[in-house]
């Protein structure tokens, strides 16, 4: 834990600094932003994915989309003075989403990586998370190293960050990819896969949620990934204003508070 905690710190620390390089010329030029169309219109669309445990899931029981992502997609809205519209998207459509104009911003839980920035623009990190496996507790997986071993199927979902670094971690096993609507969670139910491959807050849910899941911690930090809020390049002055809600939510407590409540306090960014 104090490795991760320290890999956190330098993770971040990086994170931001590659975020405050900009074209000062650039942001002094710009006159539109969807900041104003924002404010003008009255509306905030985000784009969610309702299947995200604890950070944005539809309670199929209520039919409300529940999780921090959820609670800080309302604090925003609420900052701006405007109604929330959530707009349905995931992992493998967002990009294209916000490219398309479908949303203004993507908050779920969104990982940050290299490959995602060539296409839109990263806010400062609120969460960071490792990479774990959930299985069935009466299943053949009982350590790390039962995982990657012939015959074992192992799930991720489309377009995750998770993807592509299982798809060069794996030798043996068989990588199951999971697209929408279908779910890891469902293929492991249904003992159509032995593992899932998945971030904090979709661990500590499902073994929560259900007696006959365990969570398999990996014997090193995996792919510490921030996870952050998304939107589209070129847009300088909306960029800087989310960073300033993010940071604004770190230091009077509501990140945090929202974390605890959510059970994702362990991993909220420095």
């Amino acid at each position: 834990m104090n490795i991760l905690k320290h890999m956190s710190v330098v993770l971040v620390a990086l994170f931001c600094a590659v975020a405050a390089l900009g074209t000062p010329q650039a942001q002094a030029q710009q006159t539109e932003s969807r900041l104003y169309e924002i404010t003008k219109s009255g509306t905030l669309k985000v784009c969610q994915y309702p299947l995200y445990y604890s950070i944005s899931f539809r309670n199929p029981q209520s039919g409300e989309i529940e999780g921090i992502d959820a609670d800080l997609s309302k604090e925003l809205a609420k900052e701006l003075g405007v109604e929330l519209e959530i707009v349905e998207s995931s992992f493998g459509t967002f990009i294209a989403d916000l490219q398309a104009g479908k949303c203004d911003i993507g908050m779920f839980g969104i990982g940050a990586t290299l490959k995602r920035a060539q296409a839109v623009a990263f806010s400062d990190p609120y969460l960071l998370t490792s990479i774990y496996a959930v299985v069935r507790k009466d299943g053949p997986v009982k350590s790390w190293a039962d995982i990657d071993q012939p015959g074992v199927r192992v799930a991720v979902s489309l377009g995750s960050y998770i993807e592509p670094f299982m798809e060069g971690y794996l030798k043996k096993a068989e990588m199951v990819v999971v697209a929408p609507p279908a779910t890891r969670e469902s293929e492991l139910v249904a003992n159509r896969v032995e593992v899932i491959m998945t971030d904090y807050p979709t661990a500590v849910k499902v073994t929560d949620e259900f007696d006959w899941a365990a969570t398999v911690e990996p014997d090193e930090v995996l792919r510490l990934t921030p996870y952050a809020y998304v939107v589209s390049h070129g847009d300088q002055i909306w960029l800087n204003y989310v960073n300033l809600f993010v940071e604004t939510i770190k230091l009077d407590g509501r990140l945090k508070k929202l974390a605890e409540k959510n059970k994702l306090g362990p991993i909220v960014a420095p």
